[in-house]
C-alpha cells in the first residue's frame, strides 16, 4: 500500500532499502529512474599493480550475492518495484559491466520494458588489466528503455545535437573516469564509494531524457552524482541509499551546490514547423499560374501550373522533381532552388512565401 506522497520526497535522501521505499511510494510518480545497482563483481584476491600496490576494487558486502540465482530475484525485485513508481510515458536507464548487464537486460525486457538504446560509456582513463590476462575493460554499458513500446518518452535531440557540436551524437559516449576534486574522499584519503560515476555522464543522461522540472529517481544513490546534476539542471530527484556514509557525503556534496537559474537551463529545440505544399503559395494568390521560376544562375526555368505543379517542356512535376531532374541529381529541395521575379526583376526565393504562409497560419505576420 502507497503511503510515501512523492511531492513530499522531492530533493531527498532517504536512507533505507529501495525496495521497500519504491513499493510505499505512489504509483507512477516519477518521470526517469537512472539506476547504478550492484554489479555482482566481487573480486577472489587482491589485485595488485606491478609496484606491488593494492587496487581499489569492489569489496563492500551490497555488492555481494551468493549466487547468480540471488542476483537475478534481487534484480527482478528492484526493477519490478522502478517498473510501478515509473509514469507510463517514463524512462529507465541502468548501467552495468560486463558482471551484470546481460542478465540485467534480460530481465527489463522481461518486465515489459521497451529497450531503446544500448550506450557505450567508453572511459578515457580506465584502469589497465595489471595481469595482463585479458583485455583492459575500458567501457561500461548503459541501457535506455522506455516503460512500453509505446511510450511517449522524452528525447531531447536537437540539444544533443547542439552538445556535440551540431553533429548527431551517437551511442557511444567519451568520458573519463571520475577523478580528482570531484571524487569524494572519507577522512583518511581513501574513497567514499568504489564506483562514484563522473557528473559528466549524468549530464548526458539527464539532458538526453529529462526537461526542466522533471521528477529523477535514483534507488542506489550512492554519493549522489544524480542527484547533484539534477539540481544543477532544474530537475528534481529522489535519492534512495542504504549505507549512511554514503548518504551523509551526498547531502554534503548537494547542499554546496547552487541550483542552476531556469533561464540558463533552456536548451535547443527545433519547433517542427507546419508542411506547406507549394499548390498553398498559388492558392493564396503570391504566386500566379503562369509564372516563371529560374534557378539562381537562371540556367533553368518553370512554369507554375494552376495546381500547384511546374512544367518544362515535356517534362511536368512538383517544383522537387524538376528541380532534381534540372541538376540532374537524385533529390532536390524545390523551396531553396527556385526563384521568382520581383517588380525589380530581382530574383527572390519561392521559400520566402512559404514563411509568409506560415506566419499568417500562426498569427504572426
Amino acid at each position: 500500500m502507497a503511503n510515501i506522497k512523492t511531492k513530499n520526497i522531492l530533493n531527498t535522501i532517504i536512507n533505507d532499502d529501495s525496495i521497500k521505499i519504491m513499493n510505499e511510494m505512489e504509483e507512477k510518480s516519477v518521470d526517469v529512474i537512472f539506476a547504478d545497482p550492484p554489479y555482482n563483481m566481487q573480486l577472489n584476491d587482491t589485485l595488485c599493480r606491478p609496484d606491488n600496490s593494492k587496487v581499489d576494487g569492489v569489496f563492500e558486502a551490497w555488492d555481494s550475492f551468493e549466487s547468480f540465482k540471488a542476483y537475478d530475484e534481487y534484480t527482478y525485485a528492484w526493477m519490478s518495484a522502478a517498473r510501478r513508481v515509473l509514469k507510463d510515458d517514463g524512462a529507465l536507464w541502468v548501467i552495468g559491466s560486463y558482471h551484470n548487464i546481460f542478465r540485467v537486460g534480460a530481465i527489463l525486457q522481461n518486465l515489459g520494458f521497451w529497450i531503446l538504446n544500448d550506450v557505450i560509456w567508453n572511459k578515457a582513463n580506465p584502469m589497465p588489466n595489471f595481469k595482463g590476462t585479458r583485455f583492459t575493460n575500458a567501457h561500461e554499458t548503459l541501457i535506455w528503455a522506455s516503460k512500453t513500446p509505446k511510450s511517449k518518452y522524452t528525447f531531447n535531440y536537437e540539444a544533443m545535437k547542439a552538445l556535440n557540436e551540431d553533429v548527431q551524437m551517437r551511442s557511444t559516449w567519451d568520458i573519463p573516469l571520475c577523478t580528482g576534486s570531484e571524487r569524494l574522499k572519507q577522512d583518511d584519503g581513501h574513497k567514499l564509494h568504489p564506483t562514484q560515476k563522473p557528473e559528466a555522464l549524468l549530464y548526458r543522461v539527464i539532458m538526453a531524457s529529462t526537461k526542466v522540472g522533471d521528477i529523477i529517481l535514483d534507488p542506489f544513490f550512492g554519493t549522489g552524482t544524480t542527484g547533484a546534476v539534477a539540481k544543477k539542471l532544474g530537475r528534481s530527484f529522489i535519492g534512495i541509499e542504504k549505507d549512511p556514509d554514503y548518504v551523509k557525503g551526498a547531502q554534503k556534496r548537494i547542499d554546496a551546490i547552487k541550483a542552476g537559474d531556469i533561464e540558463d537551463l533552456t536548451y535547443s529545440s527545433k519547433k517542427k514547423l507546419a508542411r506547406i505544399p507549394f499548390g498553398s503559395v498559388v492558392e493564396q494568390g503570391y504566386i500566379k499560374p503562369g509564372t516563371t521560376l529560374y534557378d539562381l544562375s537562371r540556367t533553368h526555368q518553370v512554369k507554375v501550373r494552376s495546381d500547384g505543379t511546374v512544367k518544362n517542356g515535356l517534362s511536368e512535376g512538383s517544383i522537387h522533381q524538376l528541380g532534381a531532374a534540372a541538376q540532374n541529381a537524385a533529390a532536390c529541395n524545390g523551396w531553396t532552388y527556385w526563384y521568382f521575379e520581383d517588380e525589380h526583376k530581382n530574383l527572390v526565393s519561392i521559400d520566402f512565401l512559404r514563411e509568409k504562409i506560415r506566419q499568417s497560419t500562426e498569427g504572426t505576420a
